[in-house]
């Protein structure tokens, strides 16, 4: 127990000291600095490395708590990529492709079903690599405001980690690497919050993704179903509608928009940290539903139905906010 507390205090540090260093440095450079442009939801340039600290955190952390090592090479590989990209810009096409090959690295060792066990293991395998990427790349595009994404971390991470404390499974792979995950976002969001001294940049945002999707997959394996669509809700829905929408309209949804209700919402004047809040606080909602799904599971469903029924009533002030300003 000392031990595991140790750690993630130790990660914690790292996340804040490393990446008050990178602000730093980065402040002295033009390189990874994010130009505000008409999609941006901040005014002055800011610092978009973020990521490096972060994730030097996490693998190092998750390599003294003898992480799987398959894990580690995909992160490295999404770190290393998605940093290229955050210098130079890279094609839509390569980034995918890494992305399925580090997806793949994990998911090889699979030797059972995870999502049916009437799905016959070669289809189960290609169904969760497509969620996989799904949601890396919808943790990328959900990181538009201040705090947002390493509330979502943060959120996700404790709330993995506290329904399996509850039902004994500590300490364990799950309940050690969502601890970590909440450890690393703490020590990134003393840096984040509004006004955001860093940004994650793709190079944080894309492995994060990865990391917090492996988190999810783990839960999955442990009977915690419900915990894993209630956790995520907010994302997934805000995200998913929005996507949707934008199908609908004939846009191409690879492309970055301003088009989510958090952005909405900012758009009607409130500042970062008040939209952050409003989303923090449903996910504090989520986080204790999620729990007692594990706890209750005969009236999990309930939980499941109560989390969403939170979330589009988030979603639902967000747009008449929007509404309400058009309208003045």
């Amino acid at each position: 127990m000392t031990f595991i507390i140790t750690l993630a205090l130790s990660c914690f540090l790292i996340t804040l000291i490393g990446t008050r260093l990178l602000i730093l440095t980065l402040r002295k450079r033009t390189v990874l600095l994010d130009i505000p442009n008409l999609r941006s939801n901040h005014k002055n340039p800011t610092p978009k490395g973020g990521g490096l600290a972060v994730m030097m955190a996490l693998i190092i952390c998750l390599l003294v708590a003898d992480i799987d090592f398959p894990i580690v090479l995909s992160l490295l590989i999404l770190v290393a990529i998605s940093l290229l990209d955050d210098l130079i810009g890279l094609p839509i096409y390569l980034r995918f492709i890494v992305q399925l090959i580090a997806v793949a690295i994990p998911l090889s060792a699979f030797s059972e079903p995870v999502l049916s066990s009437w799905l016959p293991l070669c289809l189960d395998k290609a169904l969760l690599g497509i969620l996989w990427v799904w949601f890396i790349n919808l943790f990328n595009f959900m990181d538009g405001i201040d705090g947002l994404a390493g509330t979502e971390m943060f959120t996700i991470g404790f709330g993995l980690c506290l329904p399996a404390v509850t039902a004994g499974y500590f300490p364990d792979p799950l309940s050690v690497y969502s601890l970590l995950a909440a450890s690393a976002a703490a020590g990134f969001l003393w840096w984040n919050w509004h006004p955001a001294k860093i940004f994650l940049g793709d190079v944080g945002s894309i492995p994060l993704g990865f990391f917090l999707g492996y988190l999810l997959l783990l839960a999955l394996q442990h009977g915690f179903t419900y915990a894993v669509l209630i956790l995520p809700a907010y994302y997934l829905s805000d995200g998913g509608i929005t996507l949707l929408k934008r199908c609908w309209q004939g846009k191409k949804v690879w492309k970055a928009h301003s088009d989510h209700y958090y952005q909405h919402a900012v758009r009607t004047g409130r500042n970062h940290a008040v939209v952050t809040r409003y989303i923090f606080g449903a996910n504090l909602l989520l986080i204790l539903l999620s729990t007692l799904s594990v706890l209750e599971p005969e009236v999990a469903i309930f939980h499941l139905a109560l989390a969403y029924l939170v979330v589009f009533m988030l979603l639902g002030f967000f747009a008449h906010e929007l509404k309400e300003s058009h309208g003045h």
